[in-house]
């Protein structure tokens, strides 16, 4: 299996990034790392493992890309409008600079935006905010408003409200969307959300499946047994779904 490791310094984040790529072919996955993850967690707790015939016979190329959670959501010393804005930083660091990457690696081929945890809302949030990049999203064990709190899942943003926050939390814009352009972009994206039945996020992802449909998105939601926010649950997962 082709394996590759890309490092360099973000104009975005004015830091070092890194990534990591799986593959020589087949639909470009953009994966994000579960809650303050980093880009080798996939391949240590061997979710990479899980698809590597896919992989090798080149259905799918997974570049696994870092976070930067601990400087935005997770950022205990930062104000809640920091955090937003460093959020966006990382925004702008996969749109200008990792989808350049996955391009150059694999031209013309479909893109996934997929993620477990945290890293689902990442995906989702991409994916929903920027459809036109993608065929496919997959969110595991996603939780779909950051502001809310959820069983000892803190509100991650103080009680700060904003624009910035409405924007970026899917469960907060997706029921108000009503260009018919975005819907259409929407309409078109395969979508896929998985949590466990226990998980404190099913509340949260069954909210935004409704949302979805309520505007006509289509999108498959699997209701999995126990809480399957997990490792060893979201090996079988990526089987499944990507």
């Amino acid at each position: 299996m082709n394996r590759e490791y890309h490092k360099w310094y973000s104009p975005s984040l004015q830091r070092d990034m890194e990534l990591l790529v799986f593959g020589h072919a087949g639909a470009a996955v953009l994966f994000f790392p579960a809650r303050m993850g980093r880009f080798y967690d996939y391949e240590n707790w061997r979710v990479i493992e899980a698809i590597r015939d896919k992989i090798e016979q080149g259905h799918l190329q997974v570049f696994c890309v870092d976070s930067v959670d601990t400087e935005s959501f997770y950022c205990e010393g930062c104000h809640p409008s920091a955090r937003v804005a460093r959020y966006l930083q990382y925004e702008q660091y996969i749109l200008t600079e990792v989808l350049p990457l996955i391009r150059q690696k694999n031209p013309g081929g479909a893109m996934v935006s997929a993620g477990c945890s945290l890293g689902a809302f990442h995906a989702v949030n991409f994916a929903l905010k920027h459809p036109r990049f993608f065929c496919k999203v997959v969110g595991m064990s996603g939780r779909y408003d950051l502001s809310q709190q959820m069983s000892h899942y803190r509100d991650l943003l103080q009680g700060h409200w904003s624009e910035g926050v409405y924007f970026n939390m899917p469960n907060q814009y997706v029921p108000s969307i009503d260009g018919l352009e975005l819907l259409d972009s929407l309409r078109r994206l395969e979508i896929t959300l998985a949590v466990g039945q226990d998980d404190p996020f099913l509340g949260s992802t069954s909210y935004l499946s409704r949302a979805l449909h309520g505007k006509g998105v289509h999108n498959t939601l699997h209701v999995w047994h126990g809480e399957a926010h997990r490792p060893r649950y979201w090996r079988k997962m990526v089987a499944l779904y990507l």
